[in-house]
């Protein structure tokens, strides 16, 4: 199993794959949010830079008046093994070490006028640290700006509230461990960072506390009720730190030895003795490091569960812009194959359900096609009027035998081929459907939308396909028409019974052996011969 060290470095690796991809943090909803990290808090002159220098054992912070920490600092320290150098590497400047701390001050000086300018203005964007030592422990902090009250010349008004809402950003997340650095000469009720921590995290779980500055406080007075958590208390123990002097500073103690002196103040202090195994910047950075590898330890399925979900989002991502395409030509064929395929699937969804489309072809059927049937002119073709006239005409001057049948078909092909104009029209109602399912298939086909000339060439084939496939049908729904007006067997003529009546007023002729003449049918049987022929024309069609 990976030890809590390898974790803490791979978390240091996600961290700075996030910069590169330009998560910053800060931001609402990120892999860089999910991330455990430590952000240091405090306002101006708090110590806080001292603070991190003792931590990493190195003077390698820019200094000086106003706010110098214009953009996040995320400083990740490597413990190396005994004996081996100390250097550090920028994120922004790969496979550069620096061994000289005093360029490692000036280069996160020049970083940040990079992208803030000269203007004193902040900025979100990290500047990435990486210190390597055997005086340090695995850990990853992030230093935020100082927290201020007043803006400087130079700056905007509105710099007071833009550094609270850039620390707010860090320190709501519920996966940041807050360090707050409050001064000893200071009153803990007015400490900048304290009262952040207290709105974001009001049960103290996520704070510690940190007091700087005690060998600065006046005589007669201590910090031991802060220390011992009886003036505010949090759930993890507050740490006292002994910072440089200013003339430390400006002789350029080395902070190995200003650990060795703070330690002796801690065990020689009165007030501090007792307390002295858990002060010191030592302790403080011991203490960070095995609360952040417990914090990882139980966030690890949470992290890898949103990284599973960007790889799959950014997955989904890559699909819809497209995957690199081969050069060679087989290649490329066969992506424009799988492009196709896919067009085809979706048409195919449209016309055979799953999505919408297919419904209107059947509508045409269902329900166009039948209401134009309705609006046909049968009842003039068939009136009493038109049916006499076409039984007499059929036969010109040769009399039929038993049935005017030449009549009948007249009747029969006049009548079906008014089915013709109806059955072109639902062609073409049908070919427009199918040219807006081709349209809308085209859109839903994501493989294609990164490819504008390929969808129009598709649509272009699509449509001259389907104006080919309008032209067949058209011949072949009048071929039908036709077939069917001219395909009568004797079993239709067998449902139109002969049955003339005589008129009534006027007397038999009882030497008439021929065929009956027209005079002999009255309106009656003209009137059943429409209405035979309409009830056959809807029950057959």
């Amino acid at each position: 199993m990976a030890t809590m060290t390898s974790l803490i470095g791979l978390i240091n690796k996600i961290q700075r794959a996030c910069t590169v991809l330009g998560d910053h943090g800060g931001e609402g909803l990120s892999l860089w949010e999910a991330l455990p990290s430590v952000a240091v808090v405090g306002g101006q002159s708090s110590g806080k830079s001292s603070v991190l220098e003792s931590v990493v054992g190195r003077d390698f912070l820019p200094r000086g008046s106003g706010i110098v920490t214009r953009r996040p600092l995320v400083l990740q320290l490597h413990k190396t093994e005994e004996g081996t150098h100390e250097y550090a590497e920028f994120l922004h400047i790969p496979r550069r070490r620096f061994t000289d701390f005093a360029a490692v001050r000036k280069e996160i000086a020049d970083e940040t006028d990079r992208i803030t300018g000269k203007t004193k203005q902040i900025s979100n964007i990290p500047i990435h640290l990486s210190i390597y030592s055997p005086n340090v422990v695995n850990l990853t902090l992030i230093d935020l700006p100082g927290l201020t009250k007043v803006a400087v010349e130079g700056q905007q008004e509105s710099i007071v509230q833009d550094i609270e809402n850039m620390v707010r950003s860090y320190v709501e997340k519920p996966n940041c461990i807050i360090l707050a650095i409050s001064p000893a000469n200071q009153d803990i009720a007015t400490s900048d960072a304290i009262k952040i921590a207290r709105e974001v995290d009001p049960s103290g779980e996520r704070t510690f506390g940190v007091v700087t500055k005690l060998d600065l406080m006046d005589k007669g007075t201590n910090a031991v009720d802060v220390l011992e958590g009886r003036q505010y208390r949090l759930q993890h123990p507050w740490v006292g730190i002994v910072n440089r002097s200013q003339a430390d500073i400006n002789r350029n103690v080395d902070m190995i030895a200003a650990r060795r002196k703070e330690r002796e103040y801690f065990e020689t202090s009165p007030e501090y003795g007792h307390l002295a195994h858990k002060m010191g910047s030592e302790y403080l950075a011991k203490l960070l490091s095995q609360h952040l590898e417990q914090v990882i330890r139980q966030k690890i399925p949470s992290i890898i569960a949103l990284i599973n979900k960007t790889i799959d989002e950014l997955n989904a991502e890559l699909d819809r812009i497209g995957r690199p395409i081969a050069v060679d030509s087989g290649a490329q064929l066969y992506t424009i194959l799988e492009m196709c395929r896919a067009f085809d699937k979706v048409f195919r969804e449209h016309l055979d359900g799953g999505r919408p489309g297919g419904d209107r072809i059947y509508g045409v059927f269902d329900h166009q096609l039948p209401a134009a049937l309705k609006k046909l002119p049968f009842d003039r073709h068939l009136s009493l009027k038109n049916v006499q006239r076409v039984v007499t005409e059929a036969d010109g001057y040769q009399p039929h035998l038993i049935a005017p049948e030449q009549g009948y078909r007249r009747l029969i092909e006049g009548s079906i081929g008014y089915f013709k104009g109806p059955a072109e029209a639902s062609v073409d109602a049908v070919h427009f459907v199918l040219k807006e399912l081709v349209r809308k298939s085209i859109s839903e086909t994501e493989e294609l939308k990164r490819f504008p000339t390929l969808s129009n060439d598709i649509a272009t084939a699509a449509n001259e396909a389907l104006e080919k496939f309008r032209e067949e049908s058209r011949k072949t729904v009048l071929r039908l028409v036709d077939m069917e007006s001219s395909y009568l067997t004797v079993e239709f003529f067998r449902k139109i019974h002969f049955e003339p009546e005589k008129n009534p007023n006027g007397p038999p002729n009882p030497n008439r052996n021929g065929p009956p003449n027209m005079d002999s049918y009255t309106d009656n049987h003209l009137r059943k011969i429409g209405t035979k022929f309409s009830m056959s024309l809807f029950r057959n069609n």
